[in-house]
């Protein structure tokens, strides 16, 4: 998975960043066909905000945003939606083949 980290009009340390990149790495557990993701770090009114968008192929993105004061908690937040929109797609999709049938031979009797 391509992970790519954008920061605007802020400041977030290489340690946060990488810790972004890791748990962002992490979702890929939910869905392997996560192809690329992208974290875009903002800041207005003294709150980071924090915005994940996963590319899924043959899917609609996903897409969270978390704020807070400390952008590791907004990371956090940001995640958690994530994996819960991740877990709640998963449990929605469905096998649109059928239940197969079982083959039985015939009953041939006293032959």
């Amino acid at each position: 998975m391509n992970v790519s980290i954008t920061v605007r009009h802020t400041r977030v340390s290489s340690s946060v960043q990488a810790r972004t990149e890791e748990l962002v790495r992490k979702l890929e557990k939910f869905d392997s066909r996560v192809s690329r993701a992208e974290v875009v770090f903002d800041e207005e009114g003294g709150l980071t905000t924090v915005e994940g968008i996963l590319y899924i192929d043959r899917e609609d993105p996903a897409v969270a945003k978390a704020s807070d004061a400390d952008a590791k908690n907004a990371v956090d937040l940001m995640i958690d939606r994530l994996g819960r929109i991740l877990r709640r797609r998963r449990s929605q999709a469905r096998d649109h083949r059928g239940a197969r049938r079982a083959v039985t031979e015939p009953d041939l009797g006293d032959a």
